[in-house]
């Protein structure tokens, strides 16, 4: 295959970037598209070229590094992770244009490289448990109702990539923040703090500086992981809930 590139270029924070062409032949079908961005690379260093600079890890779709918005859509066009997407989504002589997730809250740091740490924070605000629960308890001591798993369970699946704030028309963050605070509230370990926790998270992420969500829907359309747009739904109850309960 070959394929022309306009692939998103800025050296760092502080500079403005701009997109830059370059012509790739001689891809495989069956390469990642992250493999194809490697063989870009070697021929860039092979030049005497600087690298183009993204973000990966696993590169087995569990770990959500690989962010880059492929024409237009987060992850490109099929719905997975960017590491898991093949070249064989495209046709010979296609135009890629590869791009960072572009949301205020997550700053460019190097060409398709973002700041995600909002994302941690808004975690270190409550998505946690903190009751003391000793040595490790027997599987079965704690009952939870299968329908209760299974909904822990689905959103437990967000690896927190950010495809949903970068899909998102306002930036919002809701999706993940709903999938960090549902799994928690649902499951019994995580009641002693289910108010404070989804009053603090979602006050994060306002503070952090992401869109208001007008439930546009991309944003589960986009999730490799499939969180649901329900998920929001459920959250924002949760919301209310705490609001009404920290009023009395």
């Amino acid at each position: 295959m070959k394929l022309n590139l306009r692939v998103w270029r800025q050296k760092n924070a502080e500079t403005d970037g701009a997109m830059a062409s370059y012509e790739l032949d001689g891809i495989s079908p069956d390469m990642s598209f992250l493999e194809m961005l490697d063989t870009l690379n070697e021929e860039l260093i092979v030049s005497g070229e600087e690298p183009v600079a993204f973000d990966h890890d696993c590169r087995e779709g569990i770990c959500g590094a690989c962010s880059l918005v492929i024409n237009g859509d987060a992850h490109g066009p099929e719905r997975t992770t960017t590491c898991q997407l093949h070249m064989r989504s495209f046709q010979d002589g296609d135009t890629i244009d590869i791009e960072p997730w572009r949301a205020s809250a997550f700053p460019v740091i190097k060409d398709l490289v973002v700041d995600r740490t909002a994302f941690d924070r808004v975690i270190q605000a409550g998505g946690f448990i903190t009751a003391p629960t000793g040595a490790a308890p027997e599987a079965h001591a704690t009952p939870v109702p299968k329908p209760d798993a299974d909904l822990a369970f689905e959103h437990a699946e967000c690896i927190g990539c950010g495809a949903c704030v970068a899909a998102c028309p306002n930036g919002a963050a809701m999706l993940f923040t709903s999938a960090k605070v549902n799994h928690l509230n649902v499951l019994p370990q995580g009641a002693p703090e289910r108010e404070t926790r989804v009053l603090d998270m979602v006050a994060q992420m306002d503070e952090e500086g992401f869109g208001g969500c007008t439930l546009a829907g991309e944003c589960a359309t986009a999730c490799p992981k499939g969180i649901p747009l329900m998920s929001i739904t459920s959250m924002n109850k949760e919301w209310l809930r705490a609001t009404r309960k920290s009023k009395r």
